[in-house]
């Protein structure tokens, strides 16, 4: 992985946290409203951490191969990546 492994394990441990409090949240039958916000917290994080290890792979992985097959090779699954996304 190229992605800054610290930044990424920093994004990873928040939403963990989160996650863990939205547990809490739930087992104490909190209000409907406050466990949906912090689930998309939690969400937020963790769409910041994929957004770094996703540029990283951009910027080192595809943009260092070596020949034209390693190279569409990547590009292919960029593309099922955005179909996942889309």
């Amino acid at each position: 992985m190229r992605a800054d492994k610290a930044k990424v394990l920093r994004l990873l441990r928040t939403a963990a946290g989160q996650i863990d409090g939205v547990i809490r949240m739930v087992e104490e039958d909190r209000y409907c409203m406050d466990i949906s916000n912090q689930v998309m917290a939690a969400q937020n994080v963790l769409k910041r951490a994929n957004r770094e290890i996703v540029k990283a792979h951009v910027c080192g992985c595809v943009r260092e191969a070596q020949t034209d097959e390693e190279r569409e090779e990547k590009i292919d699954e960029m593309l099922r990546l955005l179909e996942k996304l889309m």
